[in-house]
């Protein structure tokens, strides 16, 4: 009767994801990913501390990021599965959008009935739920909806502040994406963490203030990752995930064939240069 019980209390989600299908869509995505996109990069500075990117802390994790793009989802597969080694990824999704692509129920995600408290009460139950267990992780875009990295404030979705409330003993990861275009056909996809906020601390202040605090936490990460942006320099990043560079097709062929011709070394970029930081990847201290 316990173990009947407690597979009970697994929320939904939990019980529907196959680390099977999850590792197949990984390398779905990565491949889409590589064709279309030039990196996904992260600043040393904004790589998760070393002692939260597995569960041996026992502590459950809520990452908060900003919503540019469609690319979004992608990227959190892609960071949540090499960054995050032993974890499980969870993420709500409007049910309206979760309907068109259903193979995501078995990848963590799950729908979110938005504009009635029916709707906003479940997702709190699902939630609480998953972070319930410190191997899950709950991802997701504050806003709400689409917003541009430059828009201040950052508009938050009502009830972000009740996450902590959920798991008093959770941390919060503040995250910013973006997608500029650099000197390639391919744009790149940038991503940095915040500094963790433990929700115990969070607890302590007042709903409103709370809220205001977790936006102006997204912000502050988001400004610096834009900063950085700016500079368009791929060396002060490490790549998690390389892609496509150059111009691709039979240009990028003949000019392939060309240098091995001439004994000599294929640089692919529209502007070349020394490696752009390859070798580092992982997570940070």
């Amino acid at each position: 009767m316990a173990g009947r019980a407690e597979r009970e209390t697994v929320p939904e989600v939990v019980a529907l994801h196959s680390p099977a299908r999850m590792a197949f869509y990984d390398l779905m995505f990565t491949r889409f990913f590589a064709r279309h996109m030039r990196a996904l990069r992260v600043p040393p500075w904004g790589l998760p501390p070393a002692s939260l990117v597995t569960p041996d802390s026992g502590q459950a994790l809520i990452v908060l990021a900003n919503h540019p793009s469609w690319w979004d989802g992608a990227a959190f597969m892609l960071l949540s599965r090499r960054l995050f080694p032993g974890r499980r990824m969870v993420i709500p999704m409007e049910a309206a959008a979760l309907a068109r692509y259903p193979f995501m129920r078995r990848l963590g995600v799950f729908g979110v009935e938005t504009g009635h408290a029916r709707g906003a009460a479940a997702f709190l139950r699902t939630a609480g739920g998953v972070l319930a267990d410190p191997v899950n992780m709950l991802w997701m875009n504050v806003p709400g909806r689409f917003a541009d990295a430059r828009e201040r404030p950052l508009p938050l979705a009502p009830g972000v502040a009740r996450l902590p409330e959920l798991a008093p003993s959770a941390v919060v990861l503040p995250l910013a994406l973006e997608y500029p275009f650099w000197s390639e056909r391919a744009p790149e996809a940038l991503a940095a963490f915040g500094p963790p906020l433990p929700a115990a601390e969070l607890l302590a202040m007042p709903r409103e203030a709370r809220q205001r605090h977790l936006g102006a936490a997204i912000e502050a990460v988001m400004d610096r990752l834009g900063a950085e942006a700016i500079t368009r320099d791929a060396a002060r990043f490490r790549v998690v995930v390389q892609g496509q560079e150059g111009m691709g097709g039979a240009w990028h062929g003949w000019r392939r064939l060309r240098a091995t011709l001439r004994g000599e070394r294929f640089d692919p970029r529209h502007v070349p240069g020394p490696p752009e930081g390859r070798q580092n990847q992982g997570a940070g201290g």
